[in-house]
């Protein structure tokens, strides 16, 4: 399995029983006023905001936090800050290729935060272009296996919608798109009777480096240092791990 796909489950699991939860609750709020900026306040019509509102519900945001997001970013009522979309990039131990996006109001200090946690935890800023060739932006949707949903259910359901690849990541299945085929890969797993867990953009390694035990360590030290920031969204990293790295590292 890809480093994507383990960081992505991971990340999916964290959602759900992460200690930090005020912290995440704080960044799927953002993304809800973002969406809700660019696109309105009608999730109907903003099939961005649909999928920040449905993330949002499924880390059990409240209701009345995700209404009032909404409304903020819309400007419907008072508070909403100017977040604009920025992205970093570095370079993790073991010369893994880290790309860091950020929604920030305050770019100094996105930039600030990103730098300090690179260099300490052994990693480096890099030069803007000099890591993000390396990515491309993908549709992702995750679908949990509950239910006995099989793969080839996923297959017929998105075959036709534009998926480039369903993965099998233990515990729930993966669909890659093109980030253009997003909503209507989404939609035609709901046509299906399909629940998926999550549905975003993001950005997948074209190369990938595979870890030791040690490096991996390291790796994952400096994600989880680099996500504490509140200016950051997501980290996407060009890493491969083994199944038995993985389990052993827990």
């Amino acid at each position: 399995m890809s480093g994507h796909s383990k960081w992505a489950t991971t990340k999916h699991k964290k959602a759900v029983v992460d200690a930090r939860r005020g912290k995440l609750f704080a960044k799927l709020i953002k993304n809800i006023e973002v969406a809700a900026r660019s696109g309105g306040p009608d999730p109907a019509g903003n099939p961005t905001l649909y999928d920040a509102v449905q993330k949002a519900k499924r880390s059990s945001v409240p209701n009345d936090n995700i209404d009032r997001a909404v409304r903020r970013g819309a400007g419907l009522e008072a508070g909403g800050a100017a977040y604009e979309n920025v992205h970093y990039e570095g370079y993790a131990p073991g010369g893994v290729a880290v790309l860091v996006e950020c929604l920030t109001d305050n770019r100094n200090r996105a930039a600030a935060e990103v730098r300090a946690a690179l260099t300490r935890n052994g990693g480096t800023m890099a030069d803007p272009g000099s890591v993000s060739y390396l990515f491309n932006r993908k549709g992702v949707v995750i679908v949990g296996k509950s239910g006995g949903i099989t793969e080839d259910d996923v297959l017929s359901a998105v075959l036709d919608a534009g998926a480039e690849e369903v993965n099998d990541l233990g515990e729930s299945f993966e669909v890659v798109s093109e980030a253009t085929d997003l909503v209507t890969v989404r939609s035609a797993l709901q046509a299906a009777g399909i629940e998926y867990e999550s549905a975003e953009a993001a950005f997948l390694p074209s190369v990938e480096v595979p870890l030791d035990e040690e490096n991996a360590k390291k790796v994952f030290r400096l994600i989880d240092a680099i996500e504490d920031s509140d200016d950051v969204q997501d980290v996407y990293a060009n890493y491969s791990v083994s199944d038995e790295i993985m389990e052993r590292l827990g």
